[in-house]
């Protein structure tokens, strides 16, 4: 796991490779022919500004993974009118019971794997034990090499989880301030593992153009060239969104026709999905 110090601050690294792929749902088996085309430009980072720019501990822990969980429990908490600002303890907490962290201990900072803290999510929400948990219905991987799927997933369900292994220009020089672009930038450096959240793409703000990601509470931009290139399983990358219940139902008013809801129903239900 790599740690950089860069403006004065240091950044650590922590998303762990999938091991295998288990069976899990993928969005592009329940697009239908005929689904209506994204719109030109969707932006859901706004009403969870805060959230997005704290950092959730990912400057003195490999704690991504934790992260990007965080800035997106912010986000759909953000659009629904609402807040969901985890505290540094809850971050810790999490950080434990998905990737083994015992705080005092450095040398369990071993970073976590996405899928893992996926199925946690899901399981067991971001707050465990209170009245609302914040939990997730389920996960589906997105073709990253399908620009309209993954603006589809954006518009849809408010995100996109993105774990892959950075180039090394990406991060040097380091970005310094929201607005940045990563761009295709030579080969994937497996010791630069990180996990970020796709929350808007389109945005008159960058000139290229691809999805609008947060990580180490920036905001940036993620070219869809770069995407093809590093997102791919066989490039080491992974893609993926999460469904909440309360995002599943804003997506079939907005999309009625353009998902076959009955069968993701009926396949949540074959897998255990409540």
């Amino acid at each position: 796991m790599k740690t950089i110090l860069a403006n004065g601050t240091t950044y650590k690294m922590g998303r762990n490779p999938v091991v295998a792929m288990g069976p899990h749902f993928r969005l592009r088996n329940y697009l239908k022919l005929g689904i209506p085309a994204p719109p030109a430009s969707v932006n859901y980072a706004s009403p969870a500004q805060a959230e997005l720019g704290n950092i959730y501990l990912n400057d003195s822990l490999g704690d991504c993974v934790i992260a990007c969980l965080g800035h997106l429990g912010g986000v759909f908490l953000g659009n629904a009118g609402g807040k969901l600002y985890l505290t540094s303890d809850q971050i810790i907490s999490l950080y434990s019971a998905i990737g083994g962290y015992i705080p005092g201990d450095p040398n369990s900072d071993q970073g976590a794997d996405v899928q893992t803290a996926m199925n946690y999510w899901m399981r067991h929400g971001l707050l465990p034990g209170q009245k609302y948990p914040h939990k997730i219905k389920a996960w589906m991987s997105v073709d990253p090499t399908n620009v309209q799927e993954m603006q589809t997933a954006i518009w849809l369900f408010e995100n996109l989880v993105f774990g892959l292994n950075l180039p090394d220009a990406w991060v040097n020089p380091f970005p310094s301030a929201n607005g940045f672009v990563w761009d295709v930038a030579g080969a994937p450096d497996q010791n630069n593992g990180h996990c970020i959240c796709g929350v808007g793409f389109g945005s008159s703000g960058y000139s290229h153009k691809g999805i609008e990601i947060a990580t180490w509470g920036m905001l940036g931009n993620l070219t869809y060239d770069a995407i093809a290139k590093y997102l791919p399983h066989s490039a080491g990358g992974e893609l993926y969104c999460v469904l909440s219940q309360e995002i599943l139902d804003k997506a079939k008013l907005t999309a009625p026709a353009g998902i076959s809801w009955d069968q993701l129903q009926a396949d949540f239900a074959s897998m255990g999905v409540a």
